[in-house]
């Protein structure tokens, strides 16, 4: 029988996140280790959707109702693909569903020596260059964070309805060879949005994500936007696909939004077929948490796991990362 601990940590962040929904200066995960009789070991780790409500505690309890079910399903203790779909229809989406997922395919590479990246169907893993996200703050902070952050070549800048433009023209001046996204995280208004997007461009911004207010999506119909614009809040898993390709370029995937890689895999394809350009993102935390996303992120244009960079410290074993190239995770740590 697979045994199961859940454990709750709590990451520190280097200095305080401000983004328009708030300030946080750590992150609790959770992180699930499964082990089967022959002493293989599997684990991942999520930190949930805080503006969903979820918590640790939530996240603990919501594996922990599941395992049961679970274990009754698997037999003979081996992770296949059943269990992965079975494992789909015992949970909703979300960071608990998320951290059991991902702590099968990590098991599931251990007792068959395949990697998740191959189980996956994907090529051999490339590195791949992540965004580094400066935080709201003070215009003085973020030319400080904007000087420190010129050695990373792609940044996507937080905004709010009050700080957006003057966000944007400070860190130009201070990185003037910067790539740069912005994201609003639902703070502005389709009126400002209008507004901002000329002046964005000209400043060479090269996407925009969740402008608005997730579930106000339909105040996009008829935009003629000069830069593309991601859904992020407004994209959970699949069943958020419905009307978002009518207002958005791009979906930001995150595990703990839908769930785990089984259904970022699945919710890729989805899009892909719509029409749609895949971005990867991450509600912070370590590089377990970041492990399975980069399998994700081998087929998106953005590709955003910069997570680990904003703390103080990370896991042993830890993916690599010099000037936002990330290397692939080493089976050490996951996968």
């Amino acid at each position: 029988m697979i045994t199961s601990v859940i454990d709750v940590e709590r990451w520190e962040l280097i200095e305080p996140f401000t983004i328009a929904r708030g300030t946080m200066t750590a992150l609790p995960v959770i992180v699930v280790t499964l082990t089967d009789r022959a002493g293989h070991v599997g684990r991942a780790e999520a930190a949930g959707v805080d503006y969903d409500g979820e918590t640790p505690a939530m996240l603990v309890a919501q594996v922990e109702a599941a395992l049961p079910a679970l274990r009754d399903a698997m037999g003979d203790d081996l992770v296949t693909a059943s269990t992965l779909a079975t494992l789909q229809t015992l949970m909703p989406p979300g960071g608990a569903r998320n951290a059991l997922d991902c702590a099968l395919w990590d098991l599931r590479a251990k007792q068959s020596g395949i990697p998740a990246w191959q189980a996956a169907g994907l090529p051999p893993l490339r590195a791949l260059t992540t965004v580094y996200t400066l935080g709201l703050g003070s215009e003085e902070d973020t030319r400080r964070k904007a000087r420190d952050a010129r050695h990373y070549p792609l940044l996507k800048l937080k905004c709010d309805a009050e700080r957006h433009v003057d966000v944007v023209r400070w860190v130009r001046e201070e990185h003037p060879q910067a790539r740069i996204a912005v994201d609003a995280n639902q703070s502005w208004t389709r009126e400002l949005l209008e507004r901002n997007l000329p002046l964005l461009a000209a400043l060479g911004v090269e996407m925009v994500e969740q402008p608005v207010r997730r579930g106000e999506d339909a105040q996009l119909a008829g935009l003629r936007s000069v830069l593309p614009l991601a859904a992020d809040e407004s994209c959970t898993d699949r069943a958020s696909l419905a009307t978002l390709s009518a207002y958005y370029q791009y979906i930001n995937i995150k595990l703990d939004k839908c769930g785990g890689l089984t259904e970022a895999m699945a919710l890729g394809d989805a899009a892909i077929a719509l029409g749609m350009q895949l971005m990867v993102g991450n509600m912070c935390g370590t590089s377990l948490g970041m492990a399975p996303a980069f399998l994700v992120g081998q087929r998106c244009g953005y590709v955003d796991l910069d997570g680990p960079l904003l703390q103080t410290a990370d896991r042993a074993d830890a993916m690599v990362c010099v000037n936002g190239v990330m290397q692939p995770p080493v089976p050490a740590l996951w996968g």
